[in-house]
């Protein structure tokens, strides 16, 4: 299955880093490229496994896709439950490295198949391409993000929410 990754190192504690990345909202649009719309579904108020999100792209395409692992602050995995015709599977997942108090390497991960199969050959490299450079110009914003006030207070918000039992 084709893979695209990129790799970046921001200066956050892991803990501020991971929750950048799960940012929603005003504040997720604010840097986040590719997103016109996310929420999470079935009245969920926080990410975790098994919570679904529905995202529309800003190029219109909207996806369905639910955690499938979610382990604060290291990693986070989901998978296409519902989005374009052309993907027969698709997902995603972050995993996060401390590399010091206050520096963590995050690395953003997509895997994909598309369909009809006998595409394969010609959309793999296309989409390899084509997903690669959105997965970069995403990551770059998310590193502009740990460097963004707005944003970080927003992360600092959501990783102090953990410790309030009603969020």
């Amino acid at each position: 299955m084709p893979r695209v990754e990129s790799t970046v190192t921001v200066e956050l504690p892991i803990e501020q880093a991971f929750w950048v990345s799960q940012t929603r909202g005003e504040v997720r649009r604010r840097w986040d490229p590719f997103i016109r719309s996310q929420h999470l579904m079935d009245g969920a108020v926080r990410p975790d496994t098994g919570v679904r999100t529905k995202t529309r792209s800003r190029h219109g395409l909207a996806m369905v896709s639910e955690y499938v692992s979610f382990r604060p602050p290291t990693q986070v995995g989901m998978v296409m439950v519902g989005g374009p015709w052309f993907f027969a599977n698709f997902s995603g997942g972050w995993s996060f490295r401390r590399l010091g108090p206050e520096r963590t390497e995050a690395i953003w991960r997509y895997t994909f198949r598309v369909r009809p199969s006998l595409l394969q050959p010609i959309a793999d490299p296309i989409g390899i391409r084509l997903l690669g450079g959105d997965i970069e110009r995403r990551i770059a914003a998310y590193a502009a993000a740990c460097e963004d006030p707005t944003v970080v207070e927003a992360a600092q918000a959501d990783l102090d929410d953990l410790d309030d039992p009603h969020p």
